[in-house]
Order: C-alpha cells, then structure tokens, then sequence
C-alpha cells in the first residue's frame, strides 16, 4: 500500500521492533553498531494530507508517530560531548600506541537515566567503526593466530556479585566462549587470549560500582581489571557515585573545572602507592544533569527541549511549545535536568496528546504524566533519584538555538486540528 503524501506505508513492516540485538555479545554487538541509525521517523504531514488517508492508512500513520516518539534520537548534550570527545581521542590514541605501556582508561560516573551507557557506547561504536574503515583503507594483513570473529569493542556488564571467576566468565561470553569448570589461572589466561585472538581494542564495563571493595573478591577484581590495562586494550568502567564506592582513593572533585583530582605522594591525603594504581590509571568524568541557574545553563537547556520539540509529531504543536514561557521551568522542575526522565515525560506526554486528541504538549496534560516516584531504597547521594529543583518562578526562557537535531526536515504543519476523527 502507497500513498502519495505517505511513502511509508509500502514499508510500514520496519515500525514495530524486531528481536533487539543483544550487546553484551559479540554477534549482538556487531548487529547494533550497524543498524543504530536505522530507524526512520514518520514524516511530518500536514492535518489535510493526514484527514485524506483512509482510516487504514491514517492508523498506520498514528501507529508510525508513536514508533517515532518511542525512538527519539539521542541528542548531544554540553556534558555528553566532553565525554564523547574524550572517549573518541583516548580510543584512537590508544589504539595506534605501538609501545607495551599501560593504555589509560576512562571512568564515566553519573546519577541513574543519565545516558551513560547510550553515550559510551555509542561514542565506542563511532571509534569502531572509523578503526575498521582505517584497516580497510591501510589494507592491514590479518593477525597470525586472530579468530575469525571480529570484536574491536566488548561490552560487558559486571556481574551483580562480581568475583575474578564470574568477571572473567561475563568476558568470556561476550565471545560465547566457555570458560565453565577452570581455574581462575585458566580463565584469566583464557580472557587474555580472547581479547587478543579477537582483536579487541575496547573492553567496557558497565556497572563497575557493583564492585564496593569491602569485599576480598571485590578487590581481587580491581586487580584482575587492572592487569587487563597491560593487554593493549582500554578500558571503560561506568557506573552510578563511583566517587563513593572505593575505586578511587583520596580524590575530590574541582569545583571550578568538574574534573576530578587525587593526591600525589607528599600530600596530606596521599597514603602509598597502592592505592593510587586506579586513580593515576583512569581520567573520571562526570555526566551530569542539566543544570538552570546562568544563562548559558539555562540556553544549553532550552536547546536541548527545541531538538526534541522537532522530532514530535502532534498537529496542534504551535512553535516554541516546549521553549517558550513558563514551560521550560515547568519541565526542569518535574525532571530536575535528567536526560533519561525529560525524553520519558516527553514521550508520554506525546502518546497523551495523541490518546486525548489534543494534539499538542502543555503544562496541564504533562501534569497528568507520572515519569517516577520517590523510592527509599535508590540511593539518592549518589544521584540515582536527581535533585529536583523547588518551585520557583518561571524565568525567561533564553533564545533558542536550533540546529542541533536535523532528523526532520519539513518544517510547518498548519495547526488546523482542533479534533481529530
């Protein structure tokens, strides 16, 4: 089925989602890196075009705006991008060193919907595939002994009880290689030839903070993570208030610059050299939520709601729905500057407007969205739960600045739908 204002309808099959692809392998990866980008939006109609469809064809439409509001593209950030270009310069600089040092990780600490994960990885797939493009244009011979299994990136989530034994084994099955029944001799010396025999020049760990060393296999772990930096591989560790789990020692954070420091030997919190074997390997950085108290702050904030005000497909949408008035504090207010919980009220406040017919996003319906409660056992001083400003008033909101999301390029749909059949 066509339809002249709706080519999408021959191909409605990709809206709803097949099997998705399964990161913590090899194979799941590989798929996800290339097919990241491959969801493509419903158009932006006019409400004429939208009331000439049949019913059939208008459902299918409707069905296609939820699948684009369910997917919205992930969007740079002030505090993403210092990650971002981070992870792209250390990846590359790493991965060209012909010496046998230890190649210095990244540790990427940050409060729960923060988008830790999503930014990682995808900045890790982005180095991914500019190494392979580079092996490609340099014709590089294959490795003598190499598997046939192609991996530059590994992730891997930490086990929930981790222990050198259950750490290698996660490692392990990224490969969906057994490592049941060994000694952990053999399993680190089996994890040693996988990520060699593999090719691997990134090893991420997710959730490292499952790790809180008051545990003797906890820091056997550290130990185990750490003589992985040797392997020619960097190393990614992510998790939620890795400042207060143990990993680092004696560091603080700058308050001007954000970034992270620890002691050097001499210094009043310096003890010995142990512990200082994570910290010197590591540069932390945090990703935090937006903040709303400069006016650059509140501009970057602004921005961030004007990329994604583009990609929603309501038809009474009037411009600067979400940028204008009262509505940017309102929003800063009910999500406290998470990333992950602004898309979620968003999204569900998009399926209200469309459910209710009212077409448009505003202070009223969003009041009806509930994107979390407060829960006594998240850990809150480690930012799982945000800080949610107190009410204020609304500040004028700074000039918008568009641009940063281009996915849709028609602009200005008549806002004629009053009602929608």
């Amino acid at each position: 089925m066509t339809h002249p204002a709706y080519p999408g309808l021959s191909t409605r099959g990709f809206i709803l989602p097949g099997e998705v692809p399964d990161r913590e392998t090899a194979e799941g990866w590989t798929r996800w890196r290339k097919t990241r980008n491959s969801f493509v939006p419903a158009p932006r109609l006019t409400f004429a075009d939208y009331t000439a469809m049949t019913k059939p064809e208008r459902a299918i439409y409707d069905l296609h705006r939820r699948a684009t509001h369910a997917n919205l593209v992930l969007q740079d950030t002030p505090m993403s991008v210092v990650i971002s270009e981070l992870m792209a310069t250390r990846l590359l600089n790493n991965s060209m060193k012909h010496k046998p040092t230890t190649r210095p990780g990244i540790m990427i600490n940050g409060g729960g919907n923060q988008g830790k994960t999503e930014t990682a990885a995808e900045a890790a797939a982005a180095f991914e595939d500019l190494w392979l493009s580079l092996e490609e244009l340099l014709d590089v011979p294959p490795m003598p002994g190499a598997r046939d299994l192609r991996a530059t990136v590994a992730y891997v989530q930490t086990p929930v009880t981790a222990t050198p034994k259950s750490t290698c084994q996660a490692i392990l099955d990224f490969f969906g290689t057994s490592g049941r029944n060994m000694t952990l001799t053999q399993l680190v010396r089996q994890v040693r030839a996988s990520l060699r025999d593999h090719r691997i020049r990134v090893l991420i760990l997710d959730d490292i903070t499952r790790l809180r060393m008051h545990r003797k296999d906890d820091q056997d772990t550290l130990d185990l993570i750490r003589a992985l930096m040797s392997m020619r591989v960097t190393l990614i560790l992510i998790g939620v208030g890795i400042p207060d789990s143990g990993l680092l020692s004696g560091g603080w954070q700058d308050p001007e610059t954000g970034q992270w420091e620890f002691p050097e030997p001499g210094h009043k919190d310096w003890t010995d050299d142990a512990s200082t074997q994570t910290a010197r390997r590591f540069d932390l950085v945090d990703l935090r939520p937006f903040s709303y108290e400069t006016p650059t702050e509140i501009a970057d904030f602004v921005d961030h709601l004007a990329g994604l005000e583009d990609q929603l497909l309501l038809f009474n949408a009037s411009e600067g729905m979400l940028t204008t008035g009262s509505m940017p504090e309102y929003i800063y207010r009910r999500t406290g500057g998470v990333v992950g919980l602004i898309e979620r009220l968003l999204e569900d406040g998009a399926s209200l407007a469309m459910d209710t017919k009212a077409e448009e996003i505003t202070e009223e319906l969003l009041d009806r969205v509930v994107i979390r409660t407060r829960d006594p056992k998240r850990h809150q001083a480690a930012g799982e739960e945000g800080d949610v400003p107190p009410n204020r008033e609304a500040k004028k909101p700074a000039k918008v600045r568009r641009g940063r999301n281009s996915s849709f390029d028609e602009k200005g749909v008549p806002r004629t739908a009053a009602s929608l059949n």
